[in-house]
């Protein structure tokens, strides 16, 4: 069955995230989330017989699926977004001609009940990307403070109902432990008032609660200086976000590696202006109607792409 979830994995936005690393066929490019392996094959083979691609995923199942690809091209490593530049030095790597963000959680993530990400299948409240590391998503509301429960919910969910979903976890968690996926989604849709057309009343405190847990944003915010310090001129970053919170980080790095803001009145020519570090390339990129009817995920996907530039990183 397992085998069956990954066949049907679809990398979101392949082609498009492909492209936009125009490929040299002796570049070192970075796979930053291996998932299933959908963009880093497809980098691979692009690729000629000097080209490297280094992968990682903080997922062990991710990393035992990567085992079936054997390409001394490759690399694929078990780590998370931060520790990428402790990666490339043990890989030798001081430069790369292109890095790939593919974020959120993966559909062989969702699709299996025993990792708990989905509301719709019963299991266990888990939610880690790794298991081997962290606090569980269960185990955190089993202690956690109502005022910090309402916090996580309303800031990483959006969710404009977080203060009555709080009360009825802490209230629920006297009675009984609370550890089961549909056990809390049961008891959202209860303190949910109203529900929004096509979505599920648990859809958002299920994403809050998984980004907190796998500190999904200070991941991405500590990663992308790391990835852009390390590329190449003329090197490509491109992130592919699936949610507003993602998106908004991704965009702000980009425009604050621009060209720095100067007081208005200061006397520089065009000549003289400090290049930016990153340019952006072309507008934001989402799926196409044909992908969404074959992939519903890729509905809420934008890619973000930038170009380094000759500039000196500065940190």
């Amino acid at each position: 069955m397992a085998e069956q979830r990954e066949s049907e994995h679809c990398a979101v936005l392949l082609s498009e995230a492909v492209a936009a690393l125009a490929i040299r066929a002796d570049g070192v490019y970075l796979d930053a989330t291996f998932g299933r392996g959908g963009h880093s094959r497809a980098i691979l083979a692009e690729l000629g017989a000097q080209g490297r691609l280094i992968a990682l995923d903080r997922d062990p199942e991710a990393v035992a699926a990567g085992r079936a690809i054997a390409d001394p091209r490759f690399s694929l490593v078990h780590a998370q977004f931060s520790e990428l530049g402790p990666v490339l030095d043990a890989q030798g790597v001081a430069q790369l001609d292109g890095a790939l963000f593919d974020l959120g959680v993966s559909s062989p993530q969702i699709d299996d009940a025993s990792r708990g990400f989905s509301f719709r299948m019963d299991g266990p409240l888990d939610m880690r990307m790794d298991p081997t590391r962290g606090e569980s998503a269960g185990d955190w509301l089993a202690h956690a403070s109502e005022s910090d429960i309402r916090e996580v919910i309303k800031d990483y969910g959006e969710e404009r109902f977080a203060k009555q979903i709080a009360a009825a976890i802490v209230a629920a968690r006297a009675t009984e432990p609370l550890g089961r996926t549909r056990q809390l989604a049961k008891l959202v849709g209860e303190a949910v008032r109203t529900r929004e057309a096509g979505q599920d009343p648990a859809t958002r405190t299920f994403q809050a609660l998984r980004i907190f847990v796998n500190r999904e944003l200070e991941e991405v915010s500590l990663s992308l200086p790391q990835a852009a310090a390390r590329l190449a001129a003329g090197g490509r970053l491109a992130v592919i976000s699936f949610h507003s919170l993602e998106d908004r980080i991704v965009k702000r790095f980009i425009r604050a590696s621009g060209v720095p803001e100067l007081p208005r009145d200061l006397p520089l020519r065009a000549s003289e202006m400090p290049l930016p570090l990153l340019e952006p390339v072309g507008r934001a990129v989402k799926a196409s109607t044909l992908e969404v009817r074959d992939n519903p995920r890729a509905r809420s996907a934008t890619l973000r792409i930038a170009r380094r530039t000759a500039a000196p990183w500065r940190n």
